[in-house]
């Protein structure tokens, strides 16, 4: 599915369920919200937004500990967990959505090369995390994050 249709079935179920979700997105900087909120009506099921580009906005907006990322790095599973829990924690949605990743040209490493993206759901159920590796430049790589971020979630539905 491309992004627009995946948004579209995302509010449809979230509309159907009575969910509001909310983003935390480092890599993408607001894109994944931005998808969201193209579509007409998003306030019904699209409750905010969070970009947290930073390591030090990651911890003052969604109290992602310093330590853990001092611990891991900002590009690892346990912040792409923090930051989608602390999406819910400090918002009403019921489900949350949390990208944090390397989109390039520059910032990899041999451990997370250009294309890296840690994801994190958060739902009633849980919180689940996911790594994934994408190829292309850095429109390519933020697309395809946005992409996988909404697919996930909508996985995820209760």
């Amino acid at each position: 599915m491309d992004t627009p249709e995946l948004v579209l079935t995302l509010a449809r179920e979230l509309k159907t369920r009575s969910l509001m979700m909310a983003t935390a997105e480092s890599c993408t900087g607001g894109l994944i919200a931005g998808a969201c909120t193209d579509l007409g009506g998003s306030s019904e099921w699209f409750e905010r937004g969070f970009v947290t580009y930073s390591n030090a906005a990651k911890t003052e907006l969604l109290g992602v500990p310093a330590e853990l990322i001092a611990q891991h790095g900002a590009v690892s599973e346990a912040v792409a967990r923090a930051m989608a829990a602390g999406a819910l924690i400090h918002s009403p949605a019921q489900l949350a959505v949390a990208v944090t990743g390397v989109a390039g040209p520059t910032g990899g490493s041999a451990d997370k090369p250009v294309g890296t993206v840690w994801f994190g759901w958060a739902t009633p159920a849980g919180t689940f995390t996911e790594h994934q590796r994408f190829a292309g430049d850095r429109a390519a790589v933020r697309a395809a994050t946005v992409r996988h971020a909404l697919a996930g979630l909508l996985q995820r539905l209760p």
